[in-house]
């Protein structure tokens, strides 16, 4: 198995994931906030998507989705346009709503097919190419592809947690 092949496997993940944590929810149970100062359902797949698009779109000298199939209009949020939900205060948090999972979940696929695409190109040695010098050591595509990976697992995991609590409180 190539790594491409193993980095579209765990991006495909996420997307069973995403969908596994939205489905079936109104829009009280995607945007309630569990506690003052937490994260809605909605905020965590909204900012783990926000993110994926960000990273994967720069990394592979892309458009983001959330520009391009105007997305950034669809959720109409008031939030500046390159706004990923990185170091939100709970005010901005509460600005992430929306009105149904099909909002969520199609931006997601739509930024999933980008990925897709990206990562379909890849060679191996494309994964040693370095697309972000601001660190030390300097960030190889490969790290950021499996930094972005890792990151949306936590959020999309955090996401289920907390459609939990959620339909409990409702049960």
């Amino acid at each position: 198995m190539h790594a491409k092949d193993i980095l579209i496997e765990g991006y495909g993940r996420i997307q069973e994931e995403v969908h596994a944590a939205v489905e079936g929810l109104d829009p009280d149970g995607l945007n309630a906030r569990p506690a003052d100062g937490a994260n809605s359902l909605a905020w965590l797949v909204w900012h783990l998507t926000r993110v994926q698009d960000d990273h994967v779109a720069d990394a592979f000298g892309l458009d983001q989705v959330w520009l391009t199939g105007e997305w950034h209009k669809r959720f109409g949020l008031g939030l500046p346009s390159h706004d990923t939900g990185y170091g939100h205060s709970p005010a901005q948090v509460a600005k992430v709503r929306v009105d149904s999972a099909e909002l969520l979940t199609g931006y997601y696929d739509a930024v999933h097919e980008q990925t897709l695409g990206a990562l379909r190109s890849l060679a191996a040695k494309d994964l040693e190419r370095i697309v972000d010098e601001n660190w030390d050591p300097p960030v190889t595509l490969g790290a950021r592809l499996v930094s972005v990976l890792s990151d949306d697992l936590q959020h999309v995991g955090q996401a289920a947690y907390v459609r939990g609590l959620v339909q409990s409180a409702a049960a």
